[in-house]
């Protein structure tokens, strides 16, 4: 492992323009620059491996302190509210403040929340250790970092990647919070967590440069637009989406992945209930989507950037996703829903990694941050809203229901699409 290139004396991974060894930094700087992306990947599958611990200790947790269903979901609602809050105050305090000490920030917070996980002896005291998540923003953190490193040509690939780190965070955390405190008790599960966060924050501090921010003639990256210092500004959170171009492709990016997302979020009730499945099989159906994730956005998409502009894989994506939408009114049983799986994942994941890459290329350099953090606001949001709404339409009108909504949000799009040039300009890889 290469020590040196862990120092904090290289606070930037761009070459200085007018130096007579500018062309052998610059390979220096790559090499870096790759170095560091390296190091984010495994943080990222490190620290989602410890945020999914909880899904086997927090359940476990709030049935012995005697949480009914309701109150587990707000539970569940309380969680998802903070970091729909914390998002954004998290992109802008990483433009700020720089992306190793968001991330640090991000860690230390995750080892609190299980450190305050372990103490919970009562339901206030359960409430009390959800707080912390509002500045646990690991894998927005994540994509800052990479944002900051990588040409426009290779972003794509490289934020695909991070679907692998998720993942392997997925398969592992919730297997190994499971196992630890079935078998050890739930104060083991969250001091392992705590040794995994904290090890994060060291390696963020030792790996990852003060500053991932290109530098450019007259520092022109870091003339932004913000006017506020502080990163509590809504004023500036709010002018950032007022850009030209900007609240047109995060409303088509929360539009189009929100029915996908409350039908998953109703996946485990839907399973047992509607395809008559066991739970442990049932588990085995969000692993198969899980994996298949992975394999979209680890070599798939990457491949698909290389040679198809934003705007057709968008259009593509939204047009897969109608055909998604008329196949579940028509699902009648699990191996439909098998059949299903691949273009629903596949569009799913185009979309949300293909509007992220849009969103940065329409703010200035030292507002990728902000815009990526107002941009991870919009899985807690579903994760808020969604139980509710999906309760509702299933109880209602049954799975048909999530079909119908995903085919008339998408059409929709579509000719939306159609009618605005979106995004407004290609922009050429670099």
């Amino acid at each position: 492992m290469h020590v040196g290139n862990c120092s904090e004396s290289e606070q930037t991974l761009e070459p200085r323009e007018g130096s007579l060894e500018m062309e052998d930094k610059r390979a220096v700087n790559v090499t870096s620059a790759r170095w560091v992306i390296k190091v984010t990947y495994l943080l990222t599958a490190v620290d989602q491996t410890c945020m999914l611990v909880q899904f086997g200790i927090v359940p476990y947790l709030a049935t012995n302190l005697g949480l009914d269903a309701i109150g587990f979901g707000y539970l569940q609602s309380f969680f998802g509210i903070l970091q729909l809050l914390g998002g954004p105050i998290f992109g802008r305090f990483a433009d700020q403040f720089g992306t190793r000490t968001a991330l640090t920030l991000s860690y230390l917070a995750g080892s609190l929340c299980f450190l305050l996980l372990s103490m919970s002896i009562s339901v206030p005291l359960l409430f009390l250790s959800r707080v912390p998540a509002i500045f646990i923003h690991g894998l927005p953190g994540a994509q800052m970092v990479i944002t900051d490193l990588t040409t426009l040509a290779k972003r794509p690939d490289a934020l695909g990647k991070l679907g692998l780190c998720f993942g392997i965070g997925v398969i592992l955390g919730s297997s190994l919070g499971g196992i630890l405190t079935t078998n050890f008790g739930v104060g083991v599960s969250c001091y392992v967590a705590v040794v995994g966060y904290l090890t994060c924050a060291l390696m963020a501090l030792l790996c990852i440069p003060a500053q991932t921010k290109p530098q450019s003639k007259g520092n022109e990256a870091h003339q932004g637009t913000s006017q506020s210092s502080s990163v509590f500004s809504l004023h500036e959170i709010i002018h950032l989406l007022t850009l030209p171009g900007v609240m047109d492709v995060f409303l088509i990016k929360v539009l189009s992945v929100f029915p996908t997302g409350v039908f998953l979020i109703m996946l485990s009730i839907i399973s047992i209930d509607f395809f008559g499945l066991e739970v442990a099989h049932a588990g085995y159906l969000m692993s198969y989507s899980g994996i298949l994730q992975m394999v979209v956005q680890g070599v798939v998409i990457g491949r698909l950037t290389n040679r198809y502009s934003d705007r057709t894989l968008l259009m593509l994506s939204v047009i897969v996703l109608c055909g998604v939408g008329t196949a579940m009114v028509l699902m009648t049983s699990v191996f439909h829903y098998c059949l299903i799986v691949p273009p629903m994942v596949f569009s799913f994941s185009i979309v949300s990694v293909i509007t992220d890459i849009i969103l940065t290329k329409s703010v200035p350099a030292s507002d990728t941050s902000a815009m990526l953090g107002i941009s991870a606001s919009v899985t807690p949001l579903i994760r808020t809203f969604g139980p509710t709404i999906g309760g509702f339409l299933y109880r209602r009108f049954g799975v048909s229901s999530f079909g119908y909504l995903q085919l008339m949000v998408n059409v929709s799009l579509f000719f939306y699409l159609l009618k605005k040039k979106i995004p407004q300009k290609e922009e050429k890889a670099q």
